[in-house]
């Protein structure tokens, strides 16, 4: 499961998709509506934040929007306010360059796009702090 903290226009169109249904897990996971993946570490900053999943995915839902697919938000509460979530920049760098392997693997066209990125903006839902990869992050040396 991965849920990006980048924006989600740098995600090609497998990965907005993967995102999208993993999302979709993460949030029936958070409701307690299902066994599997109750202890992933990527949900610890979602948990005990009510509706945060669900405007996170809005988000996603937009970007799906503005490329012209049609993402199924009766599968999401209607859209409220929630809090916005901390991410340092740390983890946003150290997930631009796991995008940035995987767009060379699978969309190098679209990583050209995007070359120039040093700084990339995070997901709308994220607000950007200093400090390092976060400690539920799976880092592999």
């Amino acid at each position: 499961m991965r849920l990006w903290s980048l924006h989600p226009q740098y995600l090609d169109a497998k990965g907005l998709v993967a995102l999208w249904r993993e999302g979709l897990l993460a949030q029936a996971v958070l409701a307690g509506q299902t066994r599997g993946y109750r202890n992933h570490p990527q949900l610890e900053r979602f948990r005990g934040r009510a509706g945060a999943i669900a405007f996170y995915l809005h988000h996603v839902a937009d970007e799906a929007e503005a490329r012209g697919y049609s993402f199924d938000r009766s599968k999401l509460p209607r859209r409220k306010f929630a809090p916005m979530i901390d991410v340092s920049d740390g983890q946003l760098r150290f997930e631009w360059q796991h995008l940035v392997a995987k767009l060379r693997e699978r969309d190098p066209a679209r990583l050209l796009r995007f070359a120039e990125i040093t700084d990339p903006l995070p997901h709308p839902f994220f607000a950007v702090v200093p400090g390092s990869v976060a400690a539920w992050e799976k880092v592999h040396g």
